[in-house]
């Protein structure tokens, strides 16, 4: 996920590392992995992102691939015009770039609660890394504009107890959100889970967020509510 802004104190656990791209795909128009080797000694959790840094530009994305991998993936949506993701998008393979990491604590922590995964667009990626390191049972709701922004629906589909697409009615969204309103989130959650605890995972927007968090408090008290936010950058 691209532009996770780090919340306390985020120092990388090893440091600053080189490390090159072996490979590039696109996954839509708009999205695409990048494939980079991974650096000696350096280790991650599912859920952990790491910062690219570029002429004095840094930029956070969420790592899609596991612990165990030989490789660091991640998932990235080109921004038209944008400063960082335009020069990811077009370096050649075997390009080095410098990398500081891991961060952040959206790491998953198995309890007697059901969890209940929240995503917007890219925000998925954590969930990615979860599911590919073994979470099963959970259910994911996943919000976008278009259905080919469904990223990775394939996988949920077979590791979810309930995988739920929200694709958003144009006619209803407001350009105050771009275009994604929280609301269809909510009416899920009102009418599809019963009333008990459950440990909630949000990644994305920060509207979707701060929403689904005054939500889960009311309406399923003693729940566990974990978040990462997505600030949309260039």
């Amino acid at each position: 996920m691209e532009g996770i802004q780090p919340y306390g104190t985020r120092k990388p656990r090893k440091g600053v590392f080189s490390c090159e791209m072996i490979g590039r795909r696109w996954i839509t128009e708009r999205a695409f992995e990048v494939e980079l080797r991974r650096p000696s000694g350096f280790d991650f959790s599912s859920g952990q992102n790491i910062s690219f840094h570029h002429k004095g530009v840094q930029r956070y994305y969420s790592l899609i691939s596991t612990p165990s991998d030989r490789v660091l993936e991640l998932c990235i949506q080109k921004i038209p015009g944008g400063v960082f993701t335009p020069f990811i998008a077009e370096a050649e393979v075997g390009s080095v770039f410098e990398i500081a990491g891991p961060y952040g604590y959206f790491t998953f922590r198995p309890s007697e609660r059901p969890p209940v995964f929240v995503a917007t667009e890219i925000g998925v990626a954590p969930f990615l890394s979860f599911a590919r390191s073994g979470v099963r049972g959970f259910i994911l709701i996943h919000q976008a504009l278009r259905e080919e922004e469904l990223y990775y629906r394939d996988v949920f589909q077979k590791t979810a107890s309930a995988y739920v697409p929200l694709i958003e009615d144009k006619k209803k969204s407001g350009p105050e959100d771009g275009g994604l309103s929280p609301s269809d989130v909510i009416a899920y959650l009102s009418s599809r889970l019963p009333i008990r605890t459950y440990d909630f995972y949000l990644c994305g927007r920060q509207e979707m967020i701060r929403d689904v968090t005054l939500f889960a408090d009311e309406w399923f008290p003693g729940s566990m509510v974990f978040t990462e936010i997505f600030y949309r950058s260039e």
